[in-house]
């Protein structure tokens, strides 16, 4: 009895084995939309993006930015942190990744409202114990009160290839980080056309797009991501080493810049090249 129970035990435990891997199965990121990228492509180690060490301020400060491809926006609040946007406005395919991406924010903003509620208290002591008085601390003007993270920072679930929005807004900075190979699987040569046109004529006159393309052998790695990405891969023509003479010569940009040999500390396999063009 004890021998049959226990059979009975084991097999149970198999099933629930199989279901568990047919789960793990079922999630699969055709789109790139992976729901940890930044864990794995950052690394515990490290305290920030290390592309963020290679963008410029003045590219950012006090502009109107777009980040295309955001996945849980991360960067594109640590962007607008660090360099102090206007507004940045992050999108992505996936409606959960969009999910996230606003949880990270006010989580951002939570941890921003506590660091400020806990400098006017240091500024308190300090006021107090230099004159034993709470009414001489210089508080901020409005014109230098700075604006919350709610008022810069802003989501949307949109794909920007197939997209039917008519464009209101124009853009002085476009960001397109790790973004092209799903575009290109996905959609083909046409999709990456209408990929670097669209962020052309969303871009004002002299604006600035941001573009870390991944390599043809990561294209490679994930062609049997789905039977669309099989097809398109075995068609494409425009591979990435063609994408600046593409956007110089056919789109219409005027210079480019490559940022790659001042990025490090990337973890293996996400060695990419960053390239900046401007209109």
């Amino acid at each position: 009895m004890e021998e049959k129970g226990g059979n009975q035990k084991k097999e149970e435990k198999s099933q629930d084995e199989v279901k568990q891997t047919k789960r793990k199965r079922k999630y699969v990121f055709p789109y790139g939309n992976y729901k940890s990228y930044y864990g794995y492509r950052i690394g515990r180690d490290l305290e920030e993006d290390p592309r963020l060490k290679v963008l410029k301020k003045e590219w950012f400060e006090g502009k109107d930015c777009l980040d295309i491809g955001c996945n849980s926006g991360i960067l594109t609040i640590q962007i607008a942190k660090k360099f102090l946007c206007q507004s940045i406005l992050g999108i992505d395919i996936d409606s959960d990744r969009i999910e996230d991406a606003y949880w990270h924010l006010r989580k951002f903003a939570k941890m921003e409202n506590t660091g400020k509620m806990n400098g006017k208290a240091s500024k308190l002591k300090i006021s107090e114990d230099s004159n034993g008085q709470g009414n001489d601390i210089a508080m901020p003007s409005d014109g230098e009160t700075k604006k919350d993270l709610f008022e810069i920072v802003s989501f949307r679930q949109e794909n920007f290839v197939r997209s039917s929005r008519t464009p209101e807004e124009s853009y002085d900075t476009i960001l397109c980080l790790s973004v092209t190979k799903w575009i290109h699987l996905n959609w083909g040569d046409d999709g990456l056309i209408t990929l670097f046109s669209r962020i052309w004529r969303l871009l004002k006159p002299g604006g600035i797009l941001v573009l870390e393309p991944q390599p043809w052998k990561s294209y490679e790695n994930n062609r049997l991501v789905s039977e669309t990405a099989t097809l398109n891969y075995k068609n494409i023509k425009f591979r990435p080493n063609t994408f600046q003479d593409l956007l110089l010569d056919k789109i219409g940009f005027r210079t480019v810049e490559d940022l790659t040999p001042g990025l490090s500390g990337s973890k293996t396999g996400f060695n990419r090249p960053i390239l900046v063009f401007q209109k």
